[in-house]
C-alpha cells in the first residue's frame, strides 16, 4: 500500500500518506501528512487546493535552490525553511542539473551510483542533517488543524528519507515503505525523461530515443531501492536499529512516538 497521489495541475509528485496501514492495524489519517517536490511551478488552482488543507510547509532545499525557485505563497500556511544539506556537494539536485558534476557523472554509471549512495548515507552520518530531520519530526508532534507538507526539489531523496522516518515511527511495514518510496519514479517519469534528454543535448549527445535509458542519469534522477537499503544498513551499523536511531538521533522517545501515533493514526 502506498501514499495517494493528489490530483494537481502542475505538481506531479504531491502525495498524501492517507490510509497507509500500520503493523498493528492503524491507518494514517487523511489530509494530515503530505509529501511533495518543489512548489515553484504550482498553478493558481494548485495553490488554492493546497491552501484548503495545508497548515505548515517545510522546505528541505538549500538556500541556493530556494533563491532560484522560491515557493509561492500558500494562503493560511506557515512556511519553514529547514535545509537538510548545507551545500549541494553532498549530492545532485535539479538546481544544478546542467553543471559540471552532472556532466562528468553522466558518463560514469558507477560514479553516479556511488555519488547518490553517498548522499543518502550523509542523511544519517551528518550531524547537521540528522539535527534538521530531528527538528522536522519534533514539529510533527505539535497539534495543528491542517496538514504538514514537506518538500525538496524533486520530492525524491531528502523528502524520501523524511517520509521513511515518519512511516517507520508510525509503524508502517517496511515493505510498504519501500513500495511508497519507489512510487516516486512513476510520479516523475515524464519529468525525468525530459531532464535526461535536456542534459544529453547540453553534453553534446543526441536526444534520447523513446524508451531508451541512460544508465548514469537514471542513477542520478531516480529513486533506487539500493539507496534506501544502504541507508537502513548504515542506521543499523551506527545505532543497532531504527528504533534506537529514532530515540538517540532524532530525539523521538516513546512518549513522542505515542503522541505522533495519536495525532496521525485512526
Amino acid at each position: 500500500m502506498t501514499s495517494k497521489i493528489i490530483a494537481l495541475e502542475k505538481l506531479n509528485n504531491t502525495r498524501d500518506l492517507f490510509d497507509m496501514k500500520t503493523q498493528d492495524g492503524g491507518r494514517i489519517k487523511k489530509g494530515k501528512l503530505l509529501r511533495s517536490g518543489h512548489l515553484f511551478g504550482a498553478s493558481e488552482r494548485d495553490i488554492e487546493k493546497l491552501s484548503q488543507q495545508v497548515n505548515l510547509i517545510v522546505d528541505f532545499r538549500t538556500d541556493a535552490e530556494c533563491a532560484e525557485k522560491p515557493d509561492p505563497t500558500v494562503p493560511h500556511a506557515e512556511y519553514l525553511h529547514l535545509p537538510v544539506l548545507q551545500s549541494l556537494t553532498a549530492g545532485i539536485t535539479r538546481e544544478k542539473a546542467s553543471g559540471n558534476a552532472v556532466a562528468e557523472l553522466s558518463q560514469d554509471p558507477a560514479g553516479a551510483r556511488e555519488y547518490m549512495t553517498r548522499m543518502y548515507l550523509n542523511f544519517v552520518t551528518s550531524y547537521f542533517a540528522v539535527a534538521q530531520y530531528a527538528k522536522f519530526l519534533n514539529l510533527l508532534c505539535e497539534e495543528r488543524d491542517g496538514a504538514v507538507l514537506w518538500h525538496c526539489t524533486a520530492g525524491k531523496d531528502r523528502v524520501g528519507f523524511a517520509t521513511v522516518m515518519v512511516q517507520e515511527i508510525l509503524g508502517v511495514p517496511r515493505d510498504d515503505i519501500f513500495e511508497d518510496y519507489l512510487l516516486t519514479n512513476q510520479c516523475l517519469r515524464e519529468e525525468v525523461e525530459t531532464l535526461i534528454t535536456m542534459i544529453r543535448k547540453r553534453n553534446g549527445g543526441v536526444p534520447l530515443a523513446e524508451g531508451e535509458a541512460d544508465e548514469a542519469l537514471i542513477y542520478l534522477f531516480s529513486a533506487k531501492e539500493e539507496y534506501l537499503e544502504a541507508l537502513y544498513g548504515k542506521i543499523e551499523e551506527m545505532y543497532g536499529s531504527f528504533e534506537t536511531f529514532a530515540e538517540k538521533g532524532l530525539k523521538i522517545d516513546q512518549v513522542k512516538r505515542e503522541r505522533l501515533r495519536k495525532l496521525y493514526l485512526d
